[in-house]
Parts: structure tokens; C-alpha cells; sequence
């Protein structure tokens, strides 16, 4: 493809001249002169201007989606082509919820660098919402995530299983309760993530399965990421319901204890999901060797 198609392609898929820049390593004037050059060349506007915001006009449009299948196809040429030398090459792009991306899949892409160094990957962070909506803009090529709802120009397959465990700091006062019954939790004061995360739409299933109105709740409050809720349950007379993956080391150390509820098992599955209809070369890749990955290294 020519530098200038894929200098188009930055600018679409960011809507900005600036941030388009930064992916590519060049300055913001360069994008606007590779730009023209492409408006000249085509004899048509790609984009307009609204303001400070950029937006693709209809011929934009065209030539975008046109342009992505191109550079799928491309690629897919390059990584055939890669692998009669089995030097496989090309680019993956992914996307994962917050879990995912800080506590599960670093080592997972180190590993994958390692057996594929010729393939450039690119990891995007964003709760399972987000990542599903990039997905269908197809602005990544594979999605991470943690939730139970479904979109039907999505497909997903499993690759994990893990708990969401009750904790508590070690200073609480629920830090000496062996066990609790499930009514106990409604009373309780709790901390749960974020609002369209993941593991919160687990949580509620989960929690409304066992008849448990979450509505009524003694929820103090939703925090951003699993991080600020250990930090809050240090001074914090309560409980939260987190990914067990997320808080091994402190309990390991032992700032924070696990909770048993009676008869709560909340077990969710990490899925990939993909767009419906054919999968890259490299995203293919990718999910056979997450398949086949040994999460207990």
C-alpha cells in the first residue's frame, strides 16, 4: 500500500490529525501534506471540519472502508507469504478490559512476541463495552473480555475460567468472619468496579441468579479499576467483589483476606470475541496459541 493510504487510514480511524501523527512517528504538517496529496490524487474531499473536530465525508467513507479491505487482504497476502519461510509477519491489533489487560495477557503477548517477533502487536485497554464497540469499528482485531452479554455480529470463544472472590482489608472488622451466608452481603458495606465493566455485569448476574436484589445493596460506591479498590479496602470497613486473579499477591501478603460466602460461586470465562466472517491470518494465530497457552507459568 502506498504511505499515503495508510496515512489516510490513522487519520480516519482516530478522526485526528495530531493523534494520527503520534501513531506514525511523524509530524502533524507531514499528515496534512500526505493528505492533500491523496485529495489531489483522488480528486475528492476526504475529510471536513466541524469546529476542532475532523469528520469523513461520504467519499471519505468510501474510500476508508474500501482502503481497510485492501490492507486486510494485503496483510493476509504478507503473512501467506511469511509463512512459506515460516517467518511469520503482520500486524495484530488487540484490545482487552481492564483484568485482562494489566493481570492476565502481558505474559501471554511476551510469549507470543517471542514465538513471532515478525509480528507487530498492538494492545488497546478499555472496559468490555469499549472493546466490543472497537471491535465492530474494526479499529482492532481481536477483543479480550470479561463479560456475559452478547452481540450477534460477534463471536466469542472461551479461553479461561477464573472466580471473582469476596475480600476484605486485614484491619476490617469483617476480616475475622470465617464465613458468611449470602443475606449478609446485602447488609454489608461494598465497593464494586465501575459502571459497563465486565466484571461488574458478572457480578450482577451472578448476584440476581441467587435472587439477590442489586438494587438494594449497601454499595458506598463504583470505583475505575481494581487497583483503586484494593488501595480503598486498606481503610475501609467493607467488603468488594474483584477478580481473584487481581489480588493474589495481597493475599499472599496478606493485606487482603478472602471471604467465604456459602453457596456464592461466581465463576466467569474470559472470552475472545471476533467480528463475524473471516479472521486475519495473525488474529487466528493469536487465538490458537492463547488456546493452547499455559496460564500456570
Amino acid at each position: 500500500m502506498d504511505f499515503r493510504d495508510v496515512v489516510f487510514l490513522a487519520v480516519a480511524e482516530n478522526l485526528s490529525f495530531s493523534k494520527a501523527a503520534a501513531e506514525l512517528f511523524i509530524s502533524q504538517p507531514a499528515v496534512t501534506k500526505h493528505i492533500k496529496e491523496l485529495e489531489a490524487k483522488l480528486k475528492v474531499a476526504l475529510f471536513e471540519r466541524h469546529g476542532n473536530k475532523v469528520f469523513l465525508t461520504e467519499s471519505g467513507n468510501l474510500s476508508f472502508n474500501s482502503l481497510k479491505e485492501i490492507k486486510s487482504r494485503y496483510d493476509d497476502f504478507e503473512y501467506k507469504l511469511s509463512r512459506l519461510n515460516d517467518a511469520y509477519k503482520g500486524n495484530l491489533r488487540i484490545g482487552a478490559s481492564p483484568t485482562v489487560s494489566q493481570y492476565l495477557i502481558p505474559p501471554v503477548i511476551a510469549a507470543f512476541h517471542k514465538r513471532y517477533p515478525k509480528i507487530k502487536l498492538f494492545l488497546n485497554c478499555g472496559n468490555s463495552f469499549e472493546i466490543e464497540e472497537k471491535l465492530m469499528q474494526n479499529t482492532i482485531d481481536i477483543a479480550l473480555v470479561e463479560n456475559k452479554t452478547s452481540n450477534s455480529n460477534i463471536k466469542y470463544v472461551n479461553f479461561l475460567e477464573e472466580e471473582i472472590i469476596v475480600v476484605t482489608g486485614n484491619t476490617s472488622i469483617y476480616a475475622k468472619n470465617t464465613s458468611l451466608i449470602i443475606p449478609d452481603i446485602q447488609k454489608i458495606p461494598m465497593v464494586l468496579s465501575e459502571k459497563g465493566s465486565g466484571t461488574l455485569d458478572v457480578i450482577q448476574k451472578c448476584l440476581n441468579d441467587c435472587k439477590i436484589d442489586t438494587e438494594k445493596l449497601n454499595i458506598i460506591m463504583h470505583l475505575g479499576s481494581t487497583e483503586a479498590i484494593k488501595s480503598f479496602l486498606t481503610n475501609f470497613d467493607g467488603i468488594a467483589l474483584v477478580s481473584e486473579k487481581a489480588v493474589l499477591k495481597e493475599l499472599q501478603m496478606k493485606i487482603i483476606k478472602k471471604v467465604h460466602v456459602k453457596n456464592l460461586d461466581i465463576i466467569r470465562s474470559f472470552r475472545m470475541a471476533f467480528r463475524q466472517g473471516p479472521v486475519s491470518m495473525t488474529a487466528e494465530l493469536f487465538r490458537q496459541f492463547l488456546l493452547n497457552y499455559n496460564y500456570m507459568l
